[in-house]
C-alpha cells in the first residue's frame, strides 16, 4: 500500500464548487472517493488556503471561512497552510455604457484582493514531503526512480 499525501488548493476547489452544492466538503470522504484505498494509504490531507478579507457585497464570508476551518480542524490528519491576501490596485472599465467608445473613456482604478503564497506554499511542501521520503526509504525511492512522477505520486 503506498503512503499518500494529499495536497488541495483551496482557492481552486472553492471557486470550482462556489456554485453547486459541495461547498461544506468533508476533505478525507474527497480524497478517500479520488484515490483507491487498496492501494492508497492516505497518511496526511494539506489544505491551503488564505483568510479571506470581508466586503462590503459579502461580509459574512469570513464567518463561513472560519466555520469551514474549524469544521476541517477536526479531520485528525488535516494540516491548514495559511497563504495571504495582499490588495492591488488594477485598472479596468467601468460597464455602465454599452457604447464601445464611452467604454474606452471610463477605464477606472479599482482595488481587488488577490491570495498570495499558496502555490509556493503547495510546491514547497511537495518537495520537502518528497526529500523527506527518499531519506526515509532510499532503496524503495532507487527501485523507482525510473518511474515519471515517482516522488509526487509518493510511490
Amino acid at each position: 500500500m503506498k503512503k499518500t499525501i494529499v495536497y488541495i488548493d483551496g482557492f481552486n476547489l472553492y471557486y470550482r464548487v462556489k456554485h453547486t452544492p459541495y461547498k461544506w466538503l468533508n476533505l478525507q470522504r474527497l480524497s478517500e472517493a479520488y484515490l483507491n484505498l487498496e492501494q492508497h494509504n492516505i497518511t496526511k490531507i494539506k489544505y491551503f488556503t488564505a483568510l479571506v478579507k470581508g466586503t462590503l457585497k459579502d461580509h459574512l464570508n469570513i464567518t463561513r471561512q472560519h466555520i469551514y476551518l474549524r469544521a476541517l480542524k477536526t479531520l485528525p490528519n488535516l494540516e491548514i497552510v495559511f497563504g495571504q491576501f495582499k490588495k492591488r490596485q488594477v485598472r479596468g472599465v467601468f460597464c455602465d455604457s454599452e457604447d464601445r467608445k464611452q467604454l474606452k473613456k471610463d477605464i477606472v482604478k479599482v482595488q481587488k484582493w488577490e491570495e498570495k503564497m499558496s502555490d509556493v506554499h503547495i510546491t514547497t511542501h511537495v518537495v520537502a514531503d518528497s526529500v523527506i521520503f527518499v531519506f526515509q526509504n532510499p532503496y524503495r525511492f532507487a527501485y523507482k526512480f525510473g518511474k515519471a512522477f515517482c516522488i509526487l505520486k509518493r510511490c
